[in-house]
């Protein structure tokens, strides 16, 4: 590409997308948007980042039409904070709301009146749109959430129009889905109690009734049991509404279909948050024994599958030229699963997260370096690669930038405009110049700037005690050989940086909240 300026060429990209249906007087319609975000994928397990033991042909055709990013990271190395990062563009660890994995009980991380990705382009003139795993609580400290009643405030208290959600994770209860403001299919005379202390009702739990389990779980899973697997937490009622683990992907998938369906005369935001492969990991039959890795390997099919029906419905439309597709995961792969389904033993066979050290939790690049991939016709270069170092915190400001709009200097406090770093633009690697993640508590961070990596532990009970791990990912991509000691400079130097971005309270220079 020849070299041109970064505003020059976003100016050019946006105008080009704002001009991309005008057609006989037509005015111009802002592209779509899809964002598909997998759960504790990582990315060893796409093929077009090199794996061979599973197939994902409709991810590999997204990186085979567009750009395959090889250094973009989750804001945390577990889902809820994660999930806020990429909500809010706000690093979780500013809010004690969001920084750690919520329950299916805990009240909405976000406030209501703070600018979020959704409320942005819903501003925007976008219909908006969340379908799949939600977790970032329903409800308030005060009004805790009642499943039998309105389930508020949630995603539609925050800028989506339409929300068809599962409230936490699949191995959390409660077990059933949450649509727009009432628990989907709920009959009110099988009402609905969750607790995540005292047990509660007469349903087996796994502790009690391992015989009643299709697969084995930990003690920390083995509460009540839904659909033959056990659960983090107790419910009782509800019993019509309660999810089948297998058939999850069609439904949340056939739910994202639909709302692109029903929006496909006007410009759309879909937040599509798959739950596979988040365990409990139970395929679909059709996919059960497909891979070579289990059933691990096979909702990695399942998955495959999902983001085709997406791309599939695009093309039937007539929508996919104008529509940006965007795909990543909310943390790295996790290496060992608390259920026994027997993929532990297989991981050998395909790495999740590649070569690279750690996993889902860890501060090691293996728990927070994530796969990326990105098409848009006419715009994004095909079978491109981008090593630009940025995170989902800046999701907000990208699409912001997508749908023609500067984002309001009250958002994203965190939140970068990484477009060049799809787009092939010269000046992509200066878009950020450090990114700081979390681990699943805010008393461990981590601070990227270049080549250097400091990992910073305050214990919660010594927080003036800190302890030091870093690293030159150049030289030492396995995160293999601790530097801090034989280079203070460089500690001092980052820690310093990393305490300025939170006493700060952003990091984004032209925030203003």
């Amino acid at each position: 590409m020849h070299s041109i300026s970064r505003r020059s060429f976003l100016g050019g990209a946006i105008a080009a997308a704002a001009a991309t249906n005008i057609a006989g007087g037509q005015a111009p319609t802002p592209p779509n948007i899809v964002f598909i975000l997998a759960d504790d994928i990582g990315s060893g397990d796409l093929g077009c980042y090199g794996a061979a033991k599973v197939k994902t042909p409709n991810l590999d055709r997204i990186a085979h039409e567009g750009v395959k990013c090889t250094d973009a990271h989750s804001p945390a190395a577990v889902c809820t904070p994660t999930r806020y990062g990429f909500i809010t563009g706000q690093y979780a660890w500013r809010n004690p709301m969001g920084d750690h994995i919520l329950s299916g009980v805990a009240p909405l991380a976000v406030p209501t009146k703070m600018p979020t990705i959704a409320s942005v382009l819903k501003n925007a003139g976008y219909a908006t749109g969340i379908v799949g795993k939600w977790h970032l609580g329903f409800g308030t400290e005060t009004d805790p959430v009642d499943y039998n009643k309105e389930v508020a405030p949630g995603p539609l208290d925050i800028g989506f129009d339409y929300a068809f959600v599962i409230p936490a994770t699949g191995d959390r209860v409660p077990c059933v889905y949450v649509e727009n403001r009432r628990v989907a299919g709920l009959d009110p005379t099988d009402p609905i109690r969750v607790s995540y202390g005292e047990k509660i009702g007469n349903d087996p739990t796994g502790l009690d009734h391992p015989e009643l389990l299709k697969i084995k779980a930990d003690k920390s899973h083995s509460q009540t049991i839904v659909n033959g697997v056990s659960r983090i937490g107790y419910m009782s009622g509800g019993n019509g509404a309660r999810w089948v683990d297998e058939d999850m992907a069609d439904t949340i998938t056939g739910k994202a279909v639909s709302f692109i369906e029903r929006n496909k005369a006007k410009s759309f935001f879909l937040y599509f948050a798959t739950h596979d492969i988040h365990e409990p990991m139970v395929p679909h039959p059709r996919f059960r024994g497909t891979s070579e890795c289990g059933w691990r390997g096979d909702v990695i099919h399942q998955l495959d599958w999902s983001v085709g029906q997406i791309l599939d419905t695009l093309d039937r439309l007539g929508l996919a030229e104008n529509t940006l597709v965007v795909f990543s995961s909310d943390n790295g792969g996790a290496i060992k699963d608390t259920y026994d389904d027997g993929t532990n033993a297989l991981h050998a066979l395909q790495p999740p997260n590649g070569a690279l050290r750690g996993q889902k939790g860890e501060l090691y690049e293996g728990g927070h370096r994530v796969p990326f991939l990105a098409r848009w016709p006419g715009h994004i270069k095909p079978e491109s690669t981008s090593s630009a170092t940025f995170a989902l915190v800046d999701m907000i400001a990208t699409f912001s930038a997508v749908a023609g709009r500067t984002l309001p200097r009250n958002a994203g406090p965190d939140s970068f405009n990484v477009l060049p770093a799809l787009l092939d633009d010269p000046a992509a690697n200066a878009v950020r110049d450090h990114l700081v993640m979390q681990s699943n508590a805010s008393h461990t961070l981590a601070i990227r700037k270049g080549p250097w990596k400091l990992i910073v532990h305050r214990p919660p009970k010594a927080p003036d005690k800190p302890s030091f791990v870093l690293f030159n990912l150049d030289d030492d991509p396995s995160e293999s050989n601790d530097l801090a000691k034989i280079n203070p400079e460089k500690v001092s130097e980052l820690n310093t940086l990393l305490e300025s971005i939170k006493a700060n309270g952003h990091s984004r220079p032209s925030y203003s909240g």
